[in-house]
């Protein structure tokens, strides 16, 4: 059985934005999630605690992430996508996806 990605309401237009060689690399690695579950391992994806990870791809434009959590079964769902600026993940940006977490874990 495959695995079904789903993306919180806005993510697929974040993936969108961003430059074409960046969301090639991450569309592909969803591909891959599809096909044989998100744990692909680094440096294509790490867990970030409590249930979130995430989805790196690199560029020459910079560094784009997913951040993802999966619910019952086989179902990945993407809660957030932004091109990473600085070492750190973005607290705001964790926060967000952790909300967005709870948010479809409850339903």
């Amino acid at each position: 059985m495959s695995w079904k990605i789903d993306f919180y309401q806005g993510v697929d237009e974040q993936i969108l934005a961003m430059p074409p060689k960046m969301q090639a690399r991450i569309l592909k690695l969803l591909e891959l999630m599809e096909k044989h579950g998100a744990n692909l391992g680094p440096p294509h994806t790490e867990a970030m605690g409590g249930g979130l990870f995430e989805i790196r791809a690199k560029a020459a434009e910079g560094i784009g992430r997913g951040l993802f959590c999966y619910l019952q079964g086989k179902h990945i769902v993407v809660l957030h996508a932004f091109i990473k600026k600085s070492q750190k993940t973005p607290k705001a940006d964790l926060e967000l996806a952790r909300q967005r977490q709870k948010e479809v874990q409850k339903l």
